[in-house]
């Protein structure tokens, strides 16, 4: 399956970065699956889409809190990194008090706030109307630092089977400047740079319902996060809110959510505005050498 992966990756690099691509998928006489861009017979198309989908409507909730006077409308953060809400209200009928535009704010991490108060013209009538609350995790203010990330990894050398504007999943907003490396199930994966982890996954086994996979999520102190993707079932070693420094052990690789074979997807993204999309970033050291973490490292 590794050499599968690093076989239809290195397909995929070498057709460009203008879109996504068609790729065929096909089990010959040997039993061997094979990718490719050719239709060939008895191919069928597999077309990969891995949208980075994390739920975070259990922790960020849009909350209404009834009284004498009328309703409150608040927003609750549960996460351990900052959310970027904005509320908006609309088809109110016998009310006063419902902002005319959408209130945007950034909400602290564990924190909760309350955004609007809507009281009757009648009393004797109910009041009408409809929230919409949407958000995006992190804060978009914070100007991202120039880092080099070490490798997120033990072991090796690994090689580098989808870089930046890769055609066949990392043509999206949220992937753009992600980084896929090939690597056996059970490599061991550590932290690339400090911050606190703000959201982990642990329980997904094979292709399950998240494009994912299992996962870990870093908030590095400049307000960019580091996310680690398609990890192994169980093997994920930290908990959110944890702080965690270069190197801290992290997880497993695996091979879980929308994933061709073995392999860690590395990304760095950061919020800006109600949207999280990803960012250039670099590695102290090529992709195809052995990292060194025998020497600890700061944040």
């Amino acid at each position: 399956m590794l050499g599968r992966s690093i076989l239809l990756c290195g397909l995929l690099a070498a057709s460009g970065t203008a879109s996504a691509v068609t790729i065929y998928k096909y089990t010959d006489a040997n039993g061997v699956v094979t990718y490719t861009d050719k239709a060939v017979a008895g191919a069928a198309v597999f077309v990969f889409r891995d949208r980075m989908v994390e739920h975070l409507e259990e922790q960020v909730k849009l909350e209404t809190k009834k009284h004498a006077g009328g309703e409150t409308l608040q927003v609750r953060n549960d996460l351990y990194a900052p959310v970027e809400v904005e509320l908006s209200v609309t088809g109110v009928q016998n009310a006063v008090g419902a902002p005319e535009r959408p209130i945007r704010w950034v909400l602290a991490p564990r924190s909760s706030i309350r955004l609007a108060t809507l009281a009757p013209l009648d009393p004797a009538r109910p009041l009408r109307y409809k929230p919409k609350l949407r958000y995006a995790l992190g804060d978009p203010r914070p100007t991202p630092l120039s880092y080099q990330y070490a490798l997120p990894w033990v072991g090796g050398p690994f090689r580098l089977t989808q870089g930046a504007n890769g055609r066949y999943s990392h043509f999206t907003p949220k992937g753009r400047y992600a980084m896929d490396i090939a690597m056996p199930v059970g490599t061991p994966i550590v932290a690339a740079r400090g911050g606190t982890v703000v959201k982990v996954e642990n329980g997904q086994d094979g292709r399950g319902k998240n494009p994912s996979g299992n996962f870990v999520r870093v908030l590095h102190d400049d307000g960019t996060m580091g996310v680690y993707l398609h990890l192994m079932r169980g093997s994920v070693l930290v908990h959110e809110g944890q702080r965690v420094g270069t190197g801290t052990p992290l997880a497993q690789s695996g091979n879980t959510g929308n994933s061709s074979g073995p392999h860690l997807h590395f990304v760095v993204q950061r919020n800006v505005g109600l949207a999280l999309e990803s960012i250039p970033y670099d590695f102290s050291q090529p992709v195809d050498t052995l990292p060194n973490f025998a020497v600890v490292k700061g944040n």
